[in-house]
């Protein structure tokens, strides 16, 4: 049975349009008493970016901190500072910030219309209720998270997303000049995750022409931007900061109708044991994989070359048997993963001592 596959509503792309942001709300403030919710990443505290948010009088502002991975028990917290804040909902969340921020936009859209805990939906299709209105306005491009049906969240007991027709956002604001001033490790690491969508996607075994033409066009963007070897100013007349959100967008689209792979199915496991950034760690998990993605690898170190990045070594180094057989079991957990990148059979490939192994050169 083909899945039906939701997409978002409305999607508004070019340089300054996050000064459209106001007017998008609009048709969300109804009447007097209608309010919004801005989530946005602590980072832009005291910057041109906060005053430049269309916040209004009966508004709130909800900074956040993604210095770790998003939680659930950090979304729980924030959620029920919402419900704190006023009697009625909010007719809006809009989240501002990188995926992490985004993650946690559409968690608490879904929290405030769903009863219980964010852990106990972690799965796949288990939300009953729609969210809240939710507008995504990414400030990093490579995650996805703008056009995912996933909020990908640490639990108590591992790390998987709440995914659904529901987390979609209903929509996105795509303004590059909110990229421009990204650091450049930092770029490069969301852009990484990205290019290994990619290249997932199209290698896996759920791969079909949807994807693949979303797949395509996204390597090929991720191709020019990170493959450059440009100065700075070059870079900047070659409009890189477009194609890297574009990238991002049609990276998520690819994924959003095959799947990622053992990229991101051994980084959950890093992550979640270990605390590694999304980004970070499939970087790191990604430059293990040569037996599986040879071609892939090769072209991300040579990224990593042009780019003057040098990825985190030896993290796995000296871990216990307890936490290497967390990471594997969460690792492990993460099914449709696998079964894209190796087939209904991939217990028989990727077995724990497989799996540990890999761990091991990281």
């Amino acid at each position: 049975m083909f899945r039906n596959f939701k997409m978002i509503s409305n999607v508004v792309f070019g340089r300054g349009c996050f000064n459209q942001l106001d007017d998008i709300l609009k048709k969300r403030r109804s009447n007097i008493k209608s309010w919004v919710v801005f989530v946005v990443d602590d980072v832009f505290k005291d910057s041109m970016l906060e005053k430049r948010i269309p916040f209004h009088s009966k508004d709130m502002l909800l900074w956040v901190n993604v210095d770790d991975e998003p939680k659930t028990t950090y979304v729980d917290m924030l959620t029920l500072k919402i419900h704190n804040f006023a009697r009625t909902l909010p007719s809006a969340i809009i989240g501002i910030g990188g995926g992490s921020t985004m993650d946690l936009a559409k968690a608490v859209s879904l929290m405030l219309t769903n009863p219980g805990f964010s852990h106990d939906y972690q799965g796949w299709d288990l939300i009953k209720n729609p969210a809240v209105y939710h507008v995504a306005v990414p400030t990093l491009s490579g995650t996805g998270a703008e056009v995912s049906r996933t909020t990908v969240l640490t639990g108590p007991e591992k790390k998987l997303g709440i995914n659904s027709d529901y987390t979609v956002f209903d929509q996105v604001v795509l303004d590059p000049e909110l990229i421009r001033d990204v650091p450049s490790n930092q770029r490069f690491y969301t852009g990484m995750d990205c290019y290994i969508h990619c290249i997932e996607s199209l290698q896996g075994t759920y791969i079909n022409e949807f994807s693949k033409a979303y797949g395509e066009k996204a390597l090929q963007l991720c191709r020019e931007v990170f493959l450059n070897n440009s100065d700075e100013a070059d870079q900047k007349s070659a409009n890189l900061d477009d194609k890297l959100m574009m990238a991002s967008f049609f990276g998520g689209m690819s994924i959003a109708y095959s799947q990622v792979g053992a990229c991101h199915a051994l980084s959950y496991g890093l992550s979640y044991v270990l605390g590694t950034h999304h980004g970070i760690g499939c970087c790191i998990a990604f430059d293990a994989l040569e037996e599986f993605y040879p071609e892939g690898v090769k072209e991300f170190r040579e990224m990593m070359k042009i780019n003057k990045v040098e990825i985190p070594r030896n993290v796995t180094k000296g871990i216990g048997k307890e936490k290497m057989d967390k990471m594997i079991t969460v690792s492990m957990g993460l099914i449709p993963l696998w079964e894209n990148c190796l087939g209904e059979n991939w217990k028989e490939i990727m077995t724990k001592s497989k799996m540990k192994s890999l761990f091991k050169v990281m």
